[in-house]
C-alpha cells in the first residue's frame, strides 16, 4: 500500500445517489478503518436535500447498516468516521449557491493545509458534469484558481459523454477549470486486481510476452456478461444504451490492456499513452462489414420494463469483431460480447493460440478441442487459467484438455482491495496510471460513433433471458 495521501478533504457530488450510498461511503469508511486516510480529512457531502450535518450523519449510517451490516459492528470507530462527514445543501445549477460550498470548505475546516487540497467526486449524471465544473470555477473553487498552495483535484464518472462531440465539449469545459494531471476519468474496472495484473502477466513472463501477436495467437474473446437486466435504470438506459453504458469504456479498456505495446517505463504517462496508440489502431466499421462484425440485440421483455419506451430499440446485447491495423495484431480479430440478461455472470478474456502445425493426436485440419487458451477470469472470480492438452490414461493416445490456475484467494495471504478504494487513494496521492486519458476518451467515443453509424436505423435482433444473445452471433465467430 502507497504511503498516506495528503491531508485533503473530499467533496462528494450527488451525496444520496446510489454510487455513493453503494461504494463510495463504505469504501472510505474501511480506508478509514484500516488508516489509509491521511490523518487529517474531512468529507462534504453536496445534494439537493435540506440537511444539517447531524441529519446527513443519520442517513449515511442508516444506508451502511442497511446494505453492509458485516462491516458497522465497530461503533466506536463510525462515530469517529461519521464526525468527519459534513453537508452543503446546493442545487447544482444554482451558481449563487456554491458560494455557500466555497465558504463551508475555506472556513468550515480547521487543521492547517486539509482543505487546501481539495477533491471533487462528482457522482451524478453525466449531463451536470459541464454544470457543476462551471460553477466551481465560477466560485472561484477550480484547480487553476489555486496558486502554489495546496491542490485540487476531480474525479469523473462514467460516462464521458454521449458521442465523440460531447465527449470533446466535457473535455473542453473541464480542461478550462482543471489541469489534464488533476482530471481523473474513474472506470471501475481498472482497479480490479486481475485487469490489473494483465500487464504483470504479460511483460514479467517470459514464457508468454514473445508469443503474444499475430505469429502465435489465433484469436482473442472478451465478454462481459450479466444474467440480470437492467432493474431500475430504465431511463438512464433509453438514453445509453449497451455500447455506451459497457463497449465505449470497460470492453475497449480491457481490450487496450491485453493488446498494447510494452510502455517505455512503468510510468502513468508511458502506459496511456501505449494504450491510446492501441486504440487508435483499430480497424473502423464501415456499412458494409457491419453484417460480418456486429450484431446488437435486445432481451425479450426490455421493452416492458419501467421507464423504457414501448417502441424502443435500444439495444442491451452487442457482439463486435475488432481488427487492429498495427504490426502486432493484423488481421487477429478481436471478439467482444457484453449483454444484460445473458446465461451467466461473468467477465473474462480468452487467449487462444494457434494449432502446432502438425497434428498427431485428432483430426488432421483442425485442434479446436485441444487448442491452448490463457483465460483471464475478472468476475466473478479472479483467477488466471491455462489450458492444454494431455494424454487421457490408459493405453489408447487421446487427447483431453486440462487446466492450470492461479486464483487470488488462494495463492496470496493478503486481502485485496476493492476498485474503489484503491482508485479512490489513487487519486488523492495524484497516480493516474488506472484513470482514462483525454485522447483515450475521444478514441473510444470514434470507434462507437462509427459502430451506431455504420449500423444506422437497423434494429437490434430479439434474444430470449439466460441465453448467450441473438442466434446470428456466430455468424461473426466465423
Amino acid at each position: 500500500m502507497q504511503q498516506k495521501p495528503d491531508n485533503c478533504t473530499v467533496v462528494i457530488f450527488g451525496a444520496h445517489s446510489d454510487l455513493a450510498a453503494r461504494k463510495l461511503f463504505p469504501s472510505l469508511y474501511e480506508l478509514a478503518l484500516w488508516g489509509h486516510l491521511p490523518d487529517e480529512y474531512r468529507i462534504v457531502g453536496v445534494g439537493r436535500a435540506a440537511l444539517t450535518h447531524e441529519e446527513f450523519r443519520l442517513k449515511v449510517h442508516e444506508k451502511m447498516v442497511g446494505l453492509f451490516p458485516e462491516t458497522m459492528h465497530d461503533k466506536a470507530a463510525f462515530a469517529l468516521f461519521s464526525a468527519r462527514l459534513f453537508y452543503v445543501t446546493l442545487d447544482f445549477a444554482d451558481t449563487g449557491g456554491y458560494h455557500i460550498l466555497h465558504k463551508e470548505l475555506t472556513e468550515g475546516g480547521g487543521e492547517l493545509g486539509r482543505d487546501r487540497n481539495l477533491l471533487f467526486y462528482l457522482a451524478t449524471p453525466p449531463a451536470l458534469a459541464p454544470v457543476i465544473v462551471r460553477n466551481l470555477q465560477f466560485a472561484g473553487l477550480g484547480e487553476k484558481e489555486v496558486f502554489g498552495v495546496g491542490w485540487r483535484k476531480i474525479i469523473v464518472e462514467k460516462p464521458y459523454g454521449s458521442d465523440l462531440q460531447t465527449a470533446r465539449e466535457l473535455n473542453t469545459v473541464i480542461g478550462e477549470v482543471f489541469h489534464e494531471e488533476r482530471i481523473f476519468r474513474i472506470d471501475h474496472y481498472l482497479g480490479k486486481e486481475t485487469v490489473q495484473n494483465i500487464m504483470v502477466f504479460r511483460f514479467s513472463n517470459g514464457i508468454f510476452e514473445p508469443l503474444w501477436n499475430r505469429q502465435h495467437i489465433a484469436n482473442v474473446a472478451i465478454t462481459i456478461a450479466e444474467e440480470f437486466g437492467i432493474r431500475d435504470r430504465g431511463a438512464f438506459y433509453e438514453e445509453a444504451g449497451l455500447l455506451r453504458d459497457i463497449l465505449q469504456n470497460h470492453a475497449l479498456q480491457l481490450l487496450a490492456s491485453v493488446a498494447m505495446e510494452p510502455p517505455v517505463d512503468f510510468s502513468a504517462e508511458s502506459v496511456r499513452d501505449e494504450k491510446a496508440k492501441l486504440l487508435r489502431s483499430i480497424r473502423q466499421f464501415t456499412p458494409e462489414s457491419v453484417s460480418q462484425s456486429i450484431v446488437l440485440g435486445q432481451y425479450e421483455g426490455y421493452r416492458s420494463e419501467k421507464n423504457v419506451a414501448h417502441g424502443s430499440t435500444v439495444e442491451t446485447f452487442a457482439a463486435v469483431k475488432f481488427f487492429i491495423d498495427n504490426w502486432r495484431w493484423k488481421d487477429v480479430p478481436f471478439f467482444v460480447k457484453a449483454g444484460k440478461n445473458l446465461a451467466d455472470t461473468v467477465t473474462e478474456i480468452v487467449i487462444t493460440f494457434k494449432c502446432p502445425p502438425q497434428n498427431y493426436f485428432g483430426p488432421a485440419e483442425s485442434c479446436s478441442y485441444t487448442a491452448n487458451q490463457v483465460i483471464l477470469r475478472i468476475q466473478p472470480e479472479e483467477t488466471i487459467a491455462i489450458k492444454f492438452g494431455a494424454k487421457r490414461p490408459g493405453e489408447a493416445v487421446i487427447t483431453d484438455p486440462v487446466y492450470m490456475k492461479f486464483d487470488y484467494k488462494t495463492s496470496f495471504a493478503e486481502a485485496g482491495i476493492t476498485p474503489y478504494h484503491r482508485l479512490v487513494l489513487d487519486a488523492m496521492a495524484g497516480e493516474q496510471m488506472n484513470f482514462i486519458r483525454q485522447d483515450s476518451v475521444e478514441y473510444s467515443w470514434a470507434i462507437v460513433d462509427a459502430i451506431r453509424n455504420a449500423v444506422g436505423d437497423h434494429p437490434p435482433e430479439t434474444y430470449p433471458v439466460h441465453s448467450w444473445g441473438p442466434e446470428s452471433v456466430q455468424g461473426i465467430y466465423g
